[in-house]
């Protein structure tokens, strides 16, 4: 066993990273300027987006473009339960509702048919329901049906809003996460987070990316819906003047946290694969055992691997996911739970007056996931010793079902 705690997911930082910031150290320029502008060329040009537009989270990214799109109270959009609390509270904040729909038995991910079904009953309310927008979350960096869900969205005439914080460098049917804004049928805009964990991180940030149009839409809302912002001012005969069109909000990204993007940025490809090398371990080492469920990846797609979600058997096992949790940090592995869905949290509760079953594929599944260590950084024997305690938990749950059969 690991003589210490062995971290969930630290950040992936070296000299690149420490080369950029020292470099925007000695320029002139410590907001957003040069380096904001030359990580969204370079983050556009890696996704194969047309346009994006650099901030200080996801959250500020999807809040922005509900905003962009027009979306805003009476307006309803249809979401996940199943996703960190922040792709709901976006639509709460635009003044809209969040519409929950059921999620995917294998991915997790949001259901077309469920979110079909919330559709048609948001069309049947008085003045159709005003539905604007369908927000889905790439979980894990599993992407979503896009293909479905962007019919669903033209059938309805709505946008969608892609909460992709899982899911850079990922890719659904050959096209990369971010890069299907030119060909949809409907605006679609994509949205990633660059927080500490993340695949790639400025330690706080995200990005959103879309048509060059909307995203100059969008450029403003970012920083207090100023028309020009700092570095277009700058060098110019009236640097001073600008104009104030619309209430935005702080959301700029700054040219330090943009230098360590442009550095994390060069090594992705390499960060990608050792994920991808990890979880094909994690998969051959737990797929032969009948008490766990290892995570879906359908042909069609190429994860990101942003978490590895194992899923308990538990009545096989004989032990509750909290235990599980308390055995791994017992033998010095840190885990977690992505995520207790949305509904259950006491504001959406209280609010709309959800009940567990509401969602019962997001409810019973929440009840048997733990998130194991992914990152990087993890060393060969990082990985055993993941692999060891987990096999080790499983096989003494085994023991001891045997002997209580034994006994009677």
């Amino acid at each position: 066993m690991r003589d210490r705690l062995l971290p969930f997911s630290p950040p992936s930082l070296g000299e690149d990273e420490i080369a950029e910031v020292v470099d925007t150290l000695r320029s002139d320029w410590i907001t957003s300027g040069p380096k904001v502008q030359r990580f969204e060329r370079e983050f556009a040009a890696r996704v194969g987006a047309p346009a994006a537009l650099a901030l200080n989270s996801c959250t500020a990214a999807m809040h922005v473009a509900l905003k962009a799109l027009g979306v805003g109270p009476g307006d309803a959009v249809i979401t996940t339960p199943m996703a960190f609390c922040s792709s709901a509270h976006v639509i709460e904040q635009a003044g809209a509702r969040p519409v929950f729909a059921d999620v995917e038995r294998d991915t997790l991910n949001l259901d077309p048919v469920r979110v079909r079904e919330a559709a048609e009953k948001l069309r049947r309310e008085p003045g159709g329901g005003r539905f604007k927008a369908i927000l889905p979350v790439h979980l894990y960096g599993h992407p979503c049906d896009l293909d479905a869900l962007l019919a669903l969205a033209r059938e309805h005439r709505v946008a969608v809003i892609e909460d992709a914080a899982h899911a850079l460098a990922a890719r659904y049917r050959g096209r990369t996460i971010g890069s299907m804004a030119a060909s949809s049928p409907v605006p679609l805009v994509t949205c990633f987070s660059f927080y500490a964990t993340k695949n790639l991180t400025t330690g706080e940030g995200g990005m959103l990316t879309g048509l060059a149009p909307f995203v100059e839409v969008a450029r403003p809302w970012s920083l207090h819906g100023v028309s020009r912002d700092s570095w277009k001012r700058h060098d110019t005969d009236r640097a001073w003047s600008y104009e104030v069109d619309r209430p935005g909000f702080k959301y700029n990204m700054t040219d330090l946290a943009a230098a360590i993007g442009l550095g994390q940025l060069r090594k992705l490809d390499q960060f990608q694969a050792r994920r991808r090398e990890i979880a094909q371990r994690y998969n051959a080492a737990f797929s032969p055992l009948n008490e766990l469920e290892t995570p879906a990846e359908r042909p069609d797609v190429e994860h990101a691997w942003h978490l590895y979600v194992l899923r308990l058997n538990t009545e096989r096992l004989g032990l509750g996911r909290d235990e599980f949790i308390q055995e791994l940090t017992a033998r010095n592995i840190s885990s977690s739970v992505h995520f207790r869905p949305i509904h259950l949290h006491r504001y959406y509760r209280d609010k709309y007056g959800y009940r567990p079953e509401d969602f019962p594929v997001a409810w019973q599944e929440y009840q048997r996931m733990v998130s194991l260590p992914l990152y990087p950084r993890m060393t060969g024997q990082d990985v055993e010793d993941v692999i060891e305690a987990v096999r080790d938990i499983v096989e003494k749950c085994r023991t001891r079902t045997t002997a209580g059969a034994e006994r009677m």
